[in-house]
């Protein structure tokens, strides 16, 4: 999951650009980086948040009317090593340098085929290098000299998804002819294309992971980028576009809804916050289901993702809604920090449960996923000392049992809390009186209700990869390799 973001304009970009990943910060914290181009590229990129990252001289060396940004929050390679920040660099054909949301799923066969076949040099572990290069080498192959048209660039795109496997929302400069975003075949992650007039000059256009980015800025939403599709928009302008997989399927992530993206965002054609708020309605029927009359006297979100779900699962029971944890919005998501101790350091620093909505009451706690059971138990322990009778923890999203490999931090089976344990264990190990997780295709039914899409990406919950070639062998090198 990373934050991702490009821009052709009549004026200088390096503000917009900015602007957007700040509202794109949620998507990733570890780094941060800005790449504009007029007659040459200009790159920028630094560890750290955004508004931490830029100081004035930075943004006034990011020159052009052509950029792209990127919020990393790493699942492939080192989060502390500043050279795998994005964007990446590779200086032919042209010079093109690129920014990637997504994981590849098959680097080993990728990187083995650059050195060898391609004669490409890689210089770190990030795949979102190997991306660039195998875009590089497709666009070397189809071009002669220096002219380059939206054919040649669509068959390289053609070629790359024949190459690539894993999930990859991508955007790119080409010096000195234009900005190029594509979309894996199953379009994993999201990515939406939006335009604004901008008198008699033409008009801007933008791509970006969210919605909400497109409509900050005051740009029309024209669509979704669709699975296996590529964009092309020349510096004047001009936009093309062509679908550039043989057999393109719609299959989102479905963590995108649970809790990866801004309620305010509408990616595929579904709303964030809706999908949440149905969430909580399917969760409210399962808790009513599973826990004793009487047993719940306030329902509590832990914010600010779960809030939607809470509300429903309160409205739903004829329960009073309360909202019993205070939270430090000056430390990060915690699900996205690097490492057990740093999250489980960081849980009572973003969150205070306020004792007075606790004492002697029987509370039911609605988070939006239990993945490594951390937070949950911190969340748990907290509600006791603050005073709370009993504790009901609830999950709007249903067991995570299995590595997630198309770009979310969940790499290893141990680390999950639900791999290889039943909800009762589940429920001991949190220290909760009642554990209930959503069930896996209410979660399915309440965020596809009312669109065109068909299926969802749940690999994480059902073990069943889209991609079909995530093999045990696979899983077990991930986990060796991989954060941890």
């Amino acid at each position: 999951m990373c934050g991702i973001v490009g821009i052709v304009s009549a004026q200088p970009v390096n503000q917009q650009v900015y602007d957007s990943l700040l509202l794109l910060q949620h998507r990733g914290q570890d780094s941060t980086g800005i790449a504009t181009a007029d007659n040459t590229f200009h790159m920028f990129k630094a560890r750290g948040q955004v508004r931490e990252a830029y100081r004035t001289r930075d943004m006034r060396s990011l020159t052009g009317t052509m950029g792209l940004g990127h919020c990393r929050y790493a699942t492939h390679g080192s989060a502390a090593n500043e050279e795998e920040a994005q964007p990446f660099y590779v200086n032919a054909p042209y010079g093109i340098i690129l920014v990637h949301n997504g994981n590849l799923t098959n680097t080993r066969e990728l990187t083995q085929e650059l050195f060898h076949v391609d004669r490409r040099h890689l210089n770190t572990s990030s795949d979102t290098e190997l991306l660039v290069n195998v875009l590089a080498n497709e666009l070397q192959e189809q071009v002669s000299g220096s002219e380059l048209d939206p054919d040649q660039i669509f068959t390289a795109i053609s070629r790359l998804h024949e190459r690539v496997e894993g999930s990859y929302a991508a955007i790119a400069l080409i010096a000195g002819h234009g900005l190029l975003a594509f979309r894996d075949p199953y379009g994993i992650r999201p990515l939406v294309l939006g335009r604004r007039a901008t008198g008699f000059v033409g008009q801007d256009w933008i791509v970006a992971s969210e919605s909400l980015v497109l409509e900050s800025a005051g740009y029309e939403i024209v669509r979704d980028l669709e699975p296996g599709e590529a964009v092309f928009i020349a510096m004047d302008g001009e936009m093309t576009s062509r679908q550039c997989a043989r057999n393109p399927r719609l299959i989102p992530c479905s963590f995108e809804y649970v809790y990866l993206a801004r309620p305010d965002s509408i990616m595929n054609g579904i709303s964030v916050y809706e999908a949440r708020l149905r969430l909580g309605d399917r969760l409210a029927d399962t808790i009513a289901k599973y826990t004793p009359r009487g047993d719940i006297d306030v329902v509590m979100p832990i914010p600010d993702s779960s809030r939607p779900a809470a509300m429903q699962v309160a409205q739903k029971l004829g329960v009073e809604y309360r909202e019993g944890f205070y939270k430090n919005r000056y430390v990060g998501r915690t699900f996205i920090m690097p490492g057990q101790a740093e999250r489980k350091k960081s849980v009572k620093q973003k969150l205070n449960a306020m004792s007075s909505e606790f004492r002697g009451k029987n509370i039911l706690i609605v988070d939006d996923s239990i993945v490594r059971g951390t937070t949950s138990k911190e969340i748990v322990q907290m509600a006791r000392e603050a005073g709370a009778n009993k504790v009901t923890f609830t999950s709007a999203a249903p067991p995570v049992r299995y590595p997630h490999v198309y770009g979310i931090n969940m790499p290893s089976r141990h680390e999950l809390v639900a791999h290889g344990r039943k909800i009762p264990e589940i429920n001991t190990e949190l220290g909760s009186d009642y554990l209930i997780y959503q069930e896996v295709a209410d979660m399915q039914a309440a965020i596809l209700e009312g669109s065109n899409v068909s299926a969802l990406e749940m690999s994480c919950f059902t073990g069943d990869y889209i991609t079909g070639t995530v093999t045990p062998e696979y899983l077990a090198w991930v986990e060796v390799n991989q954060l941890s």
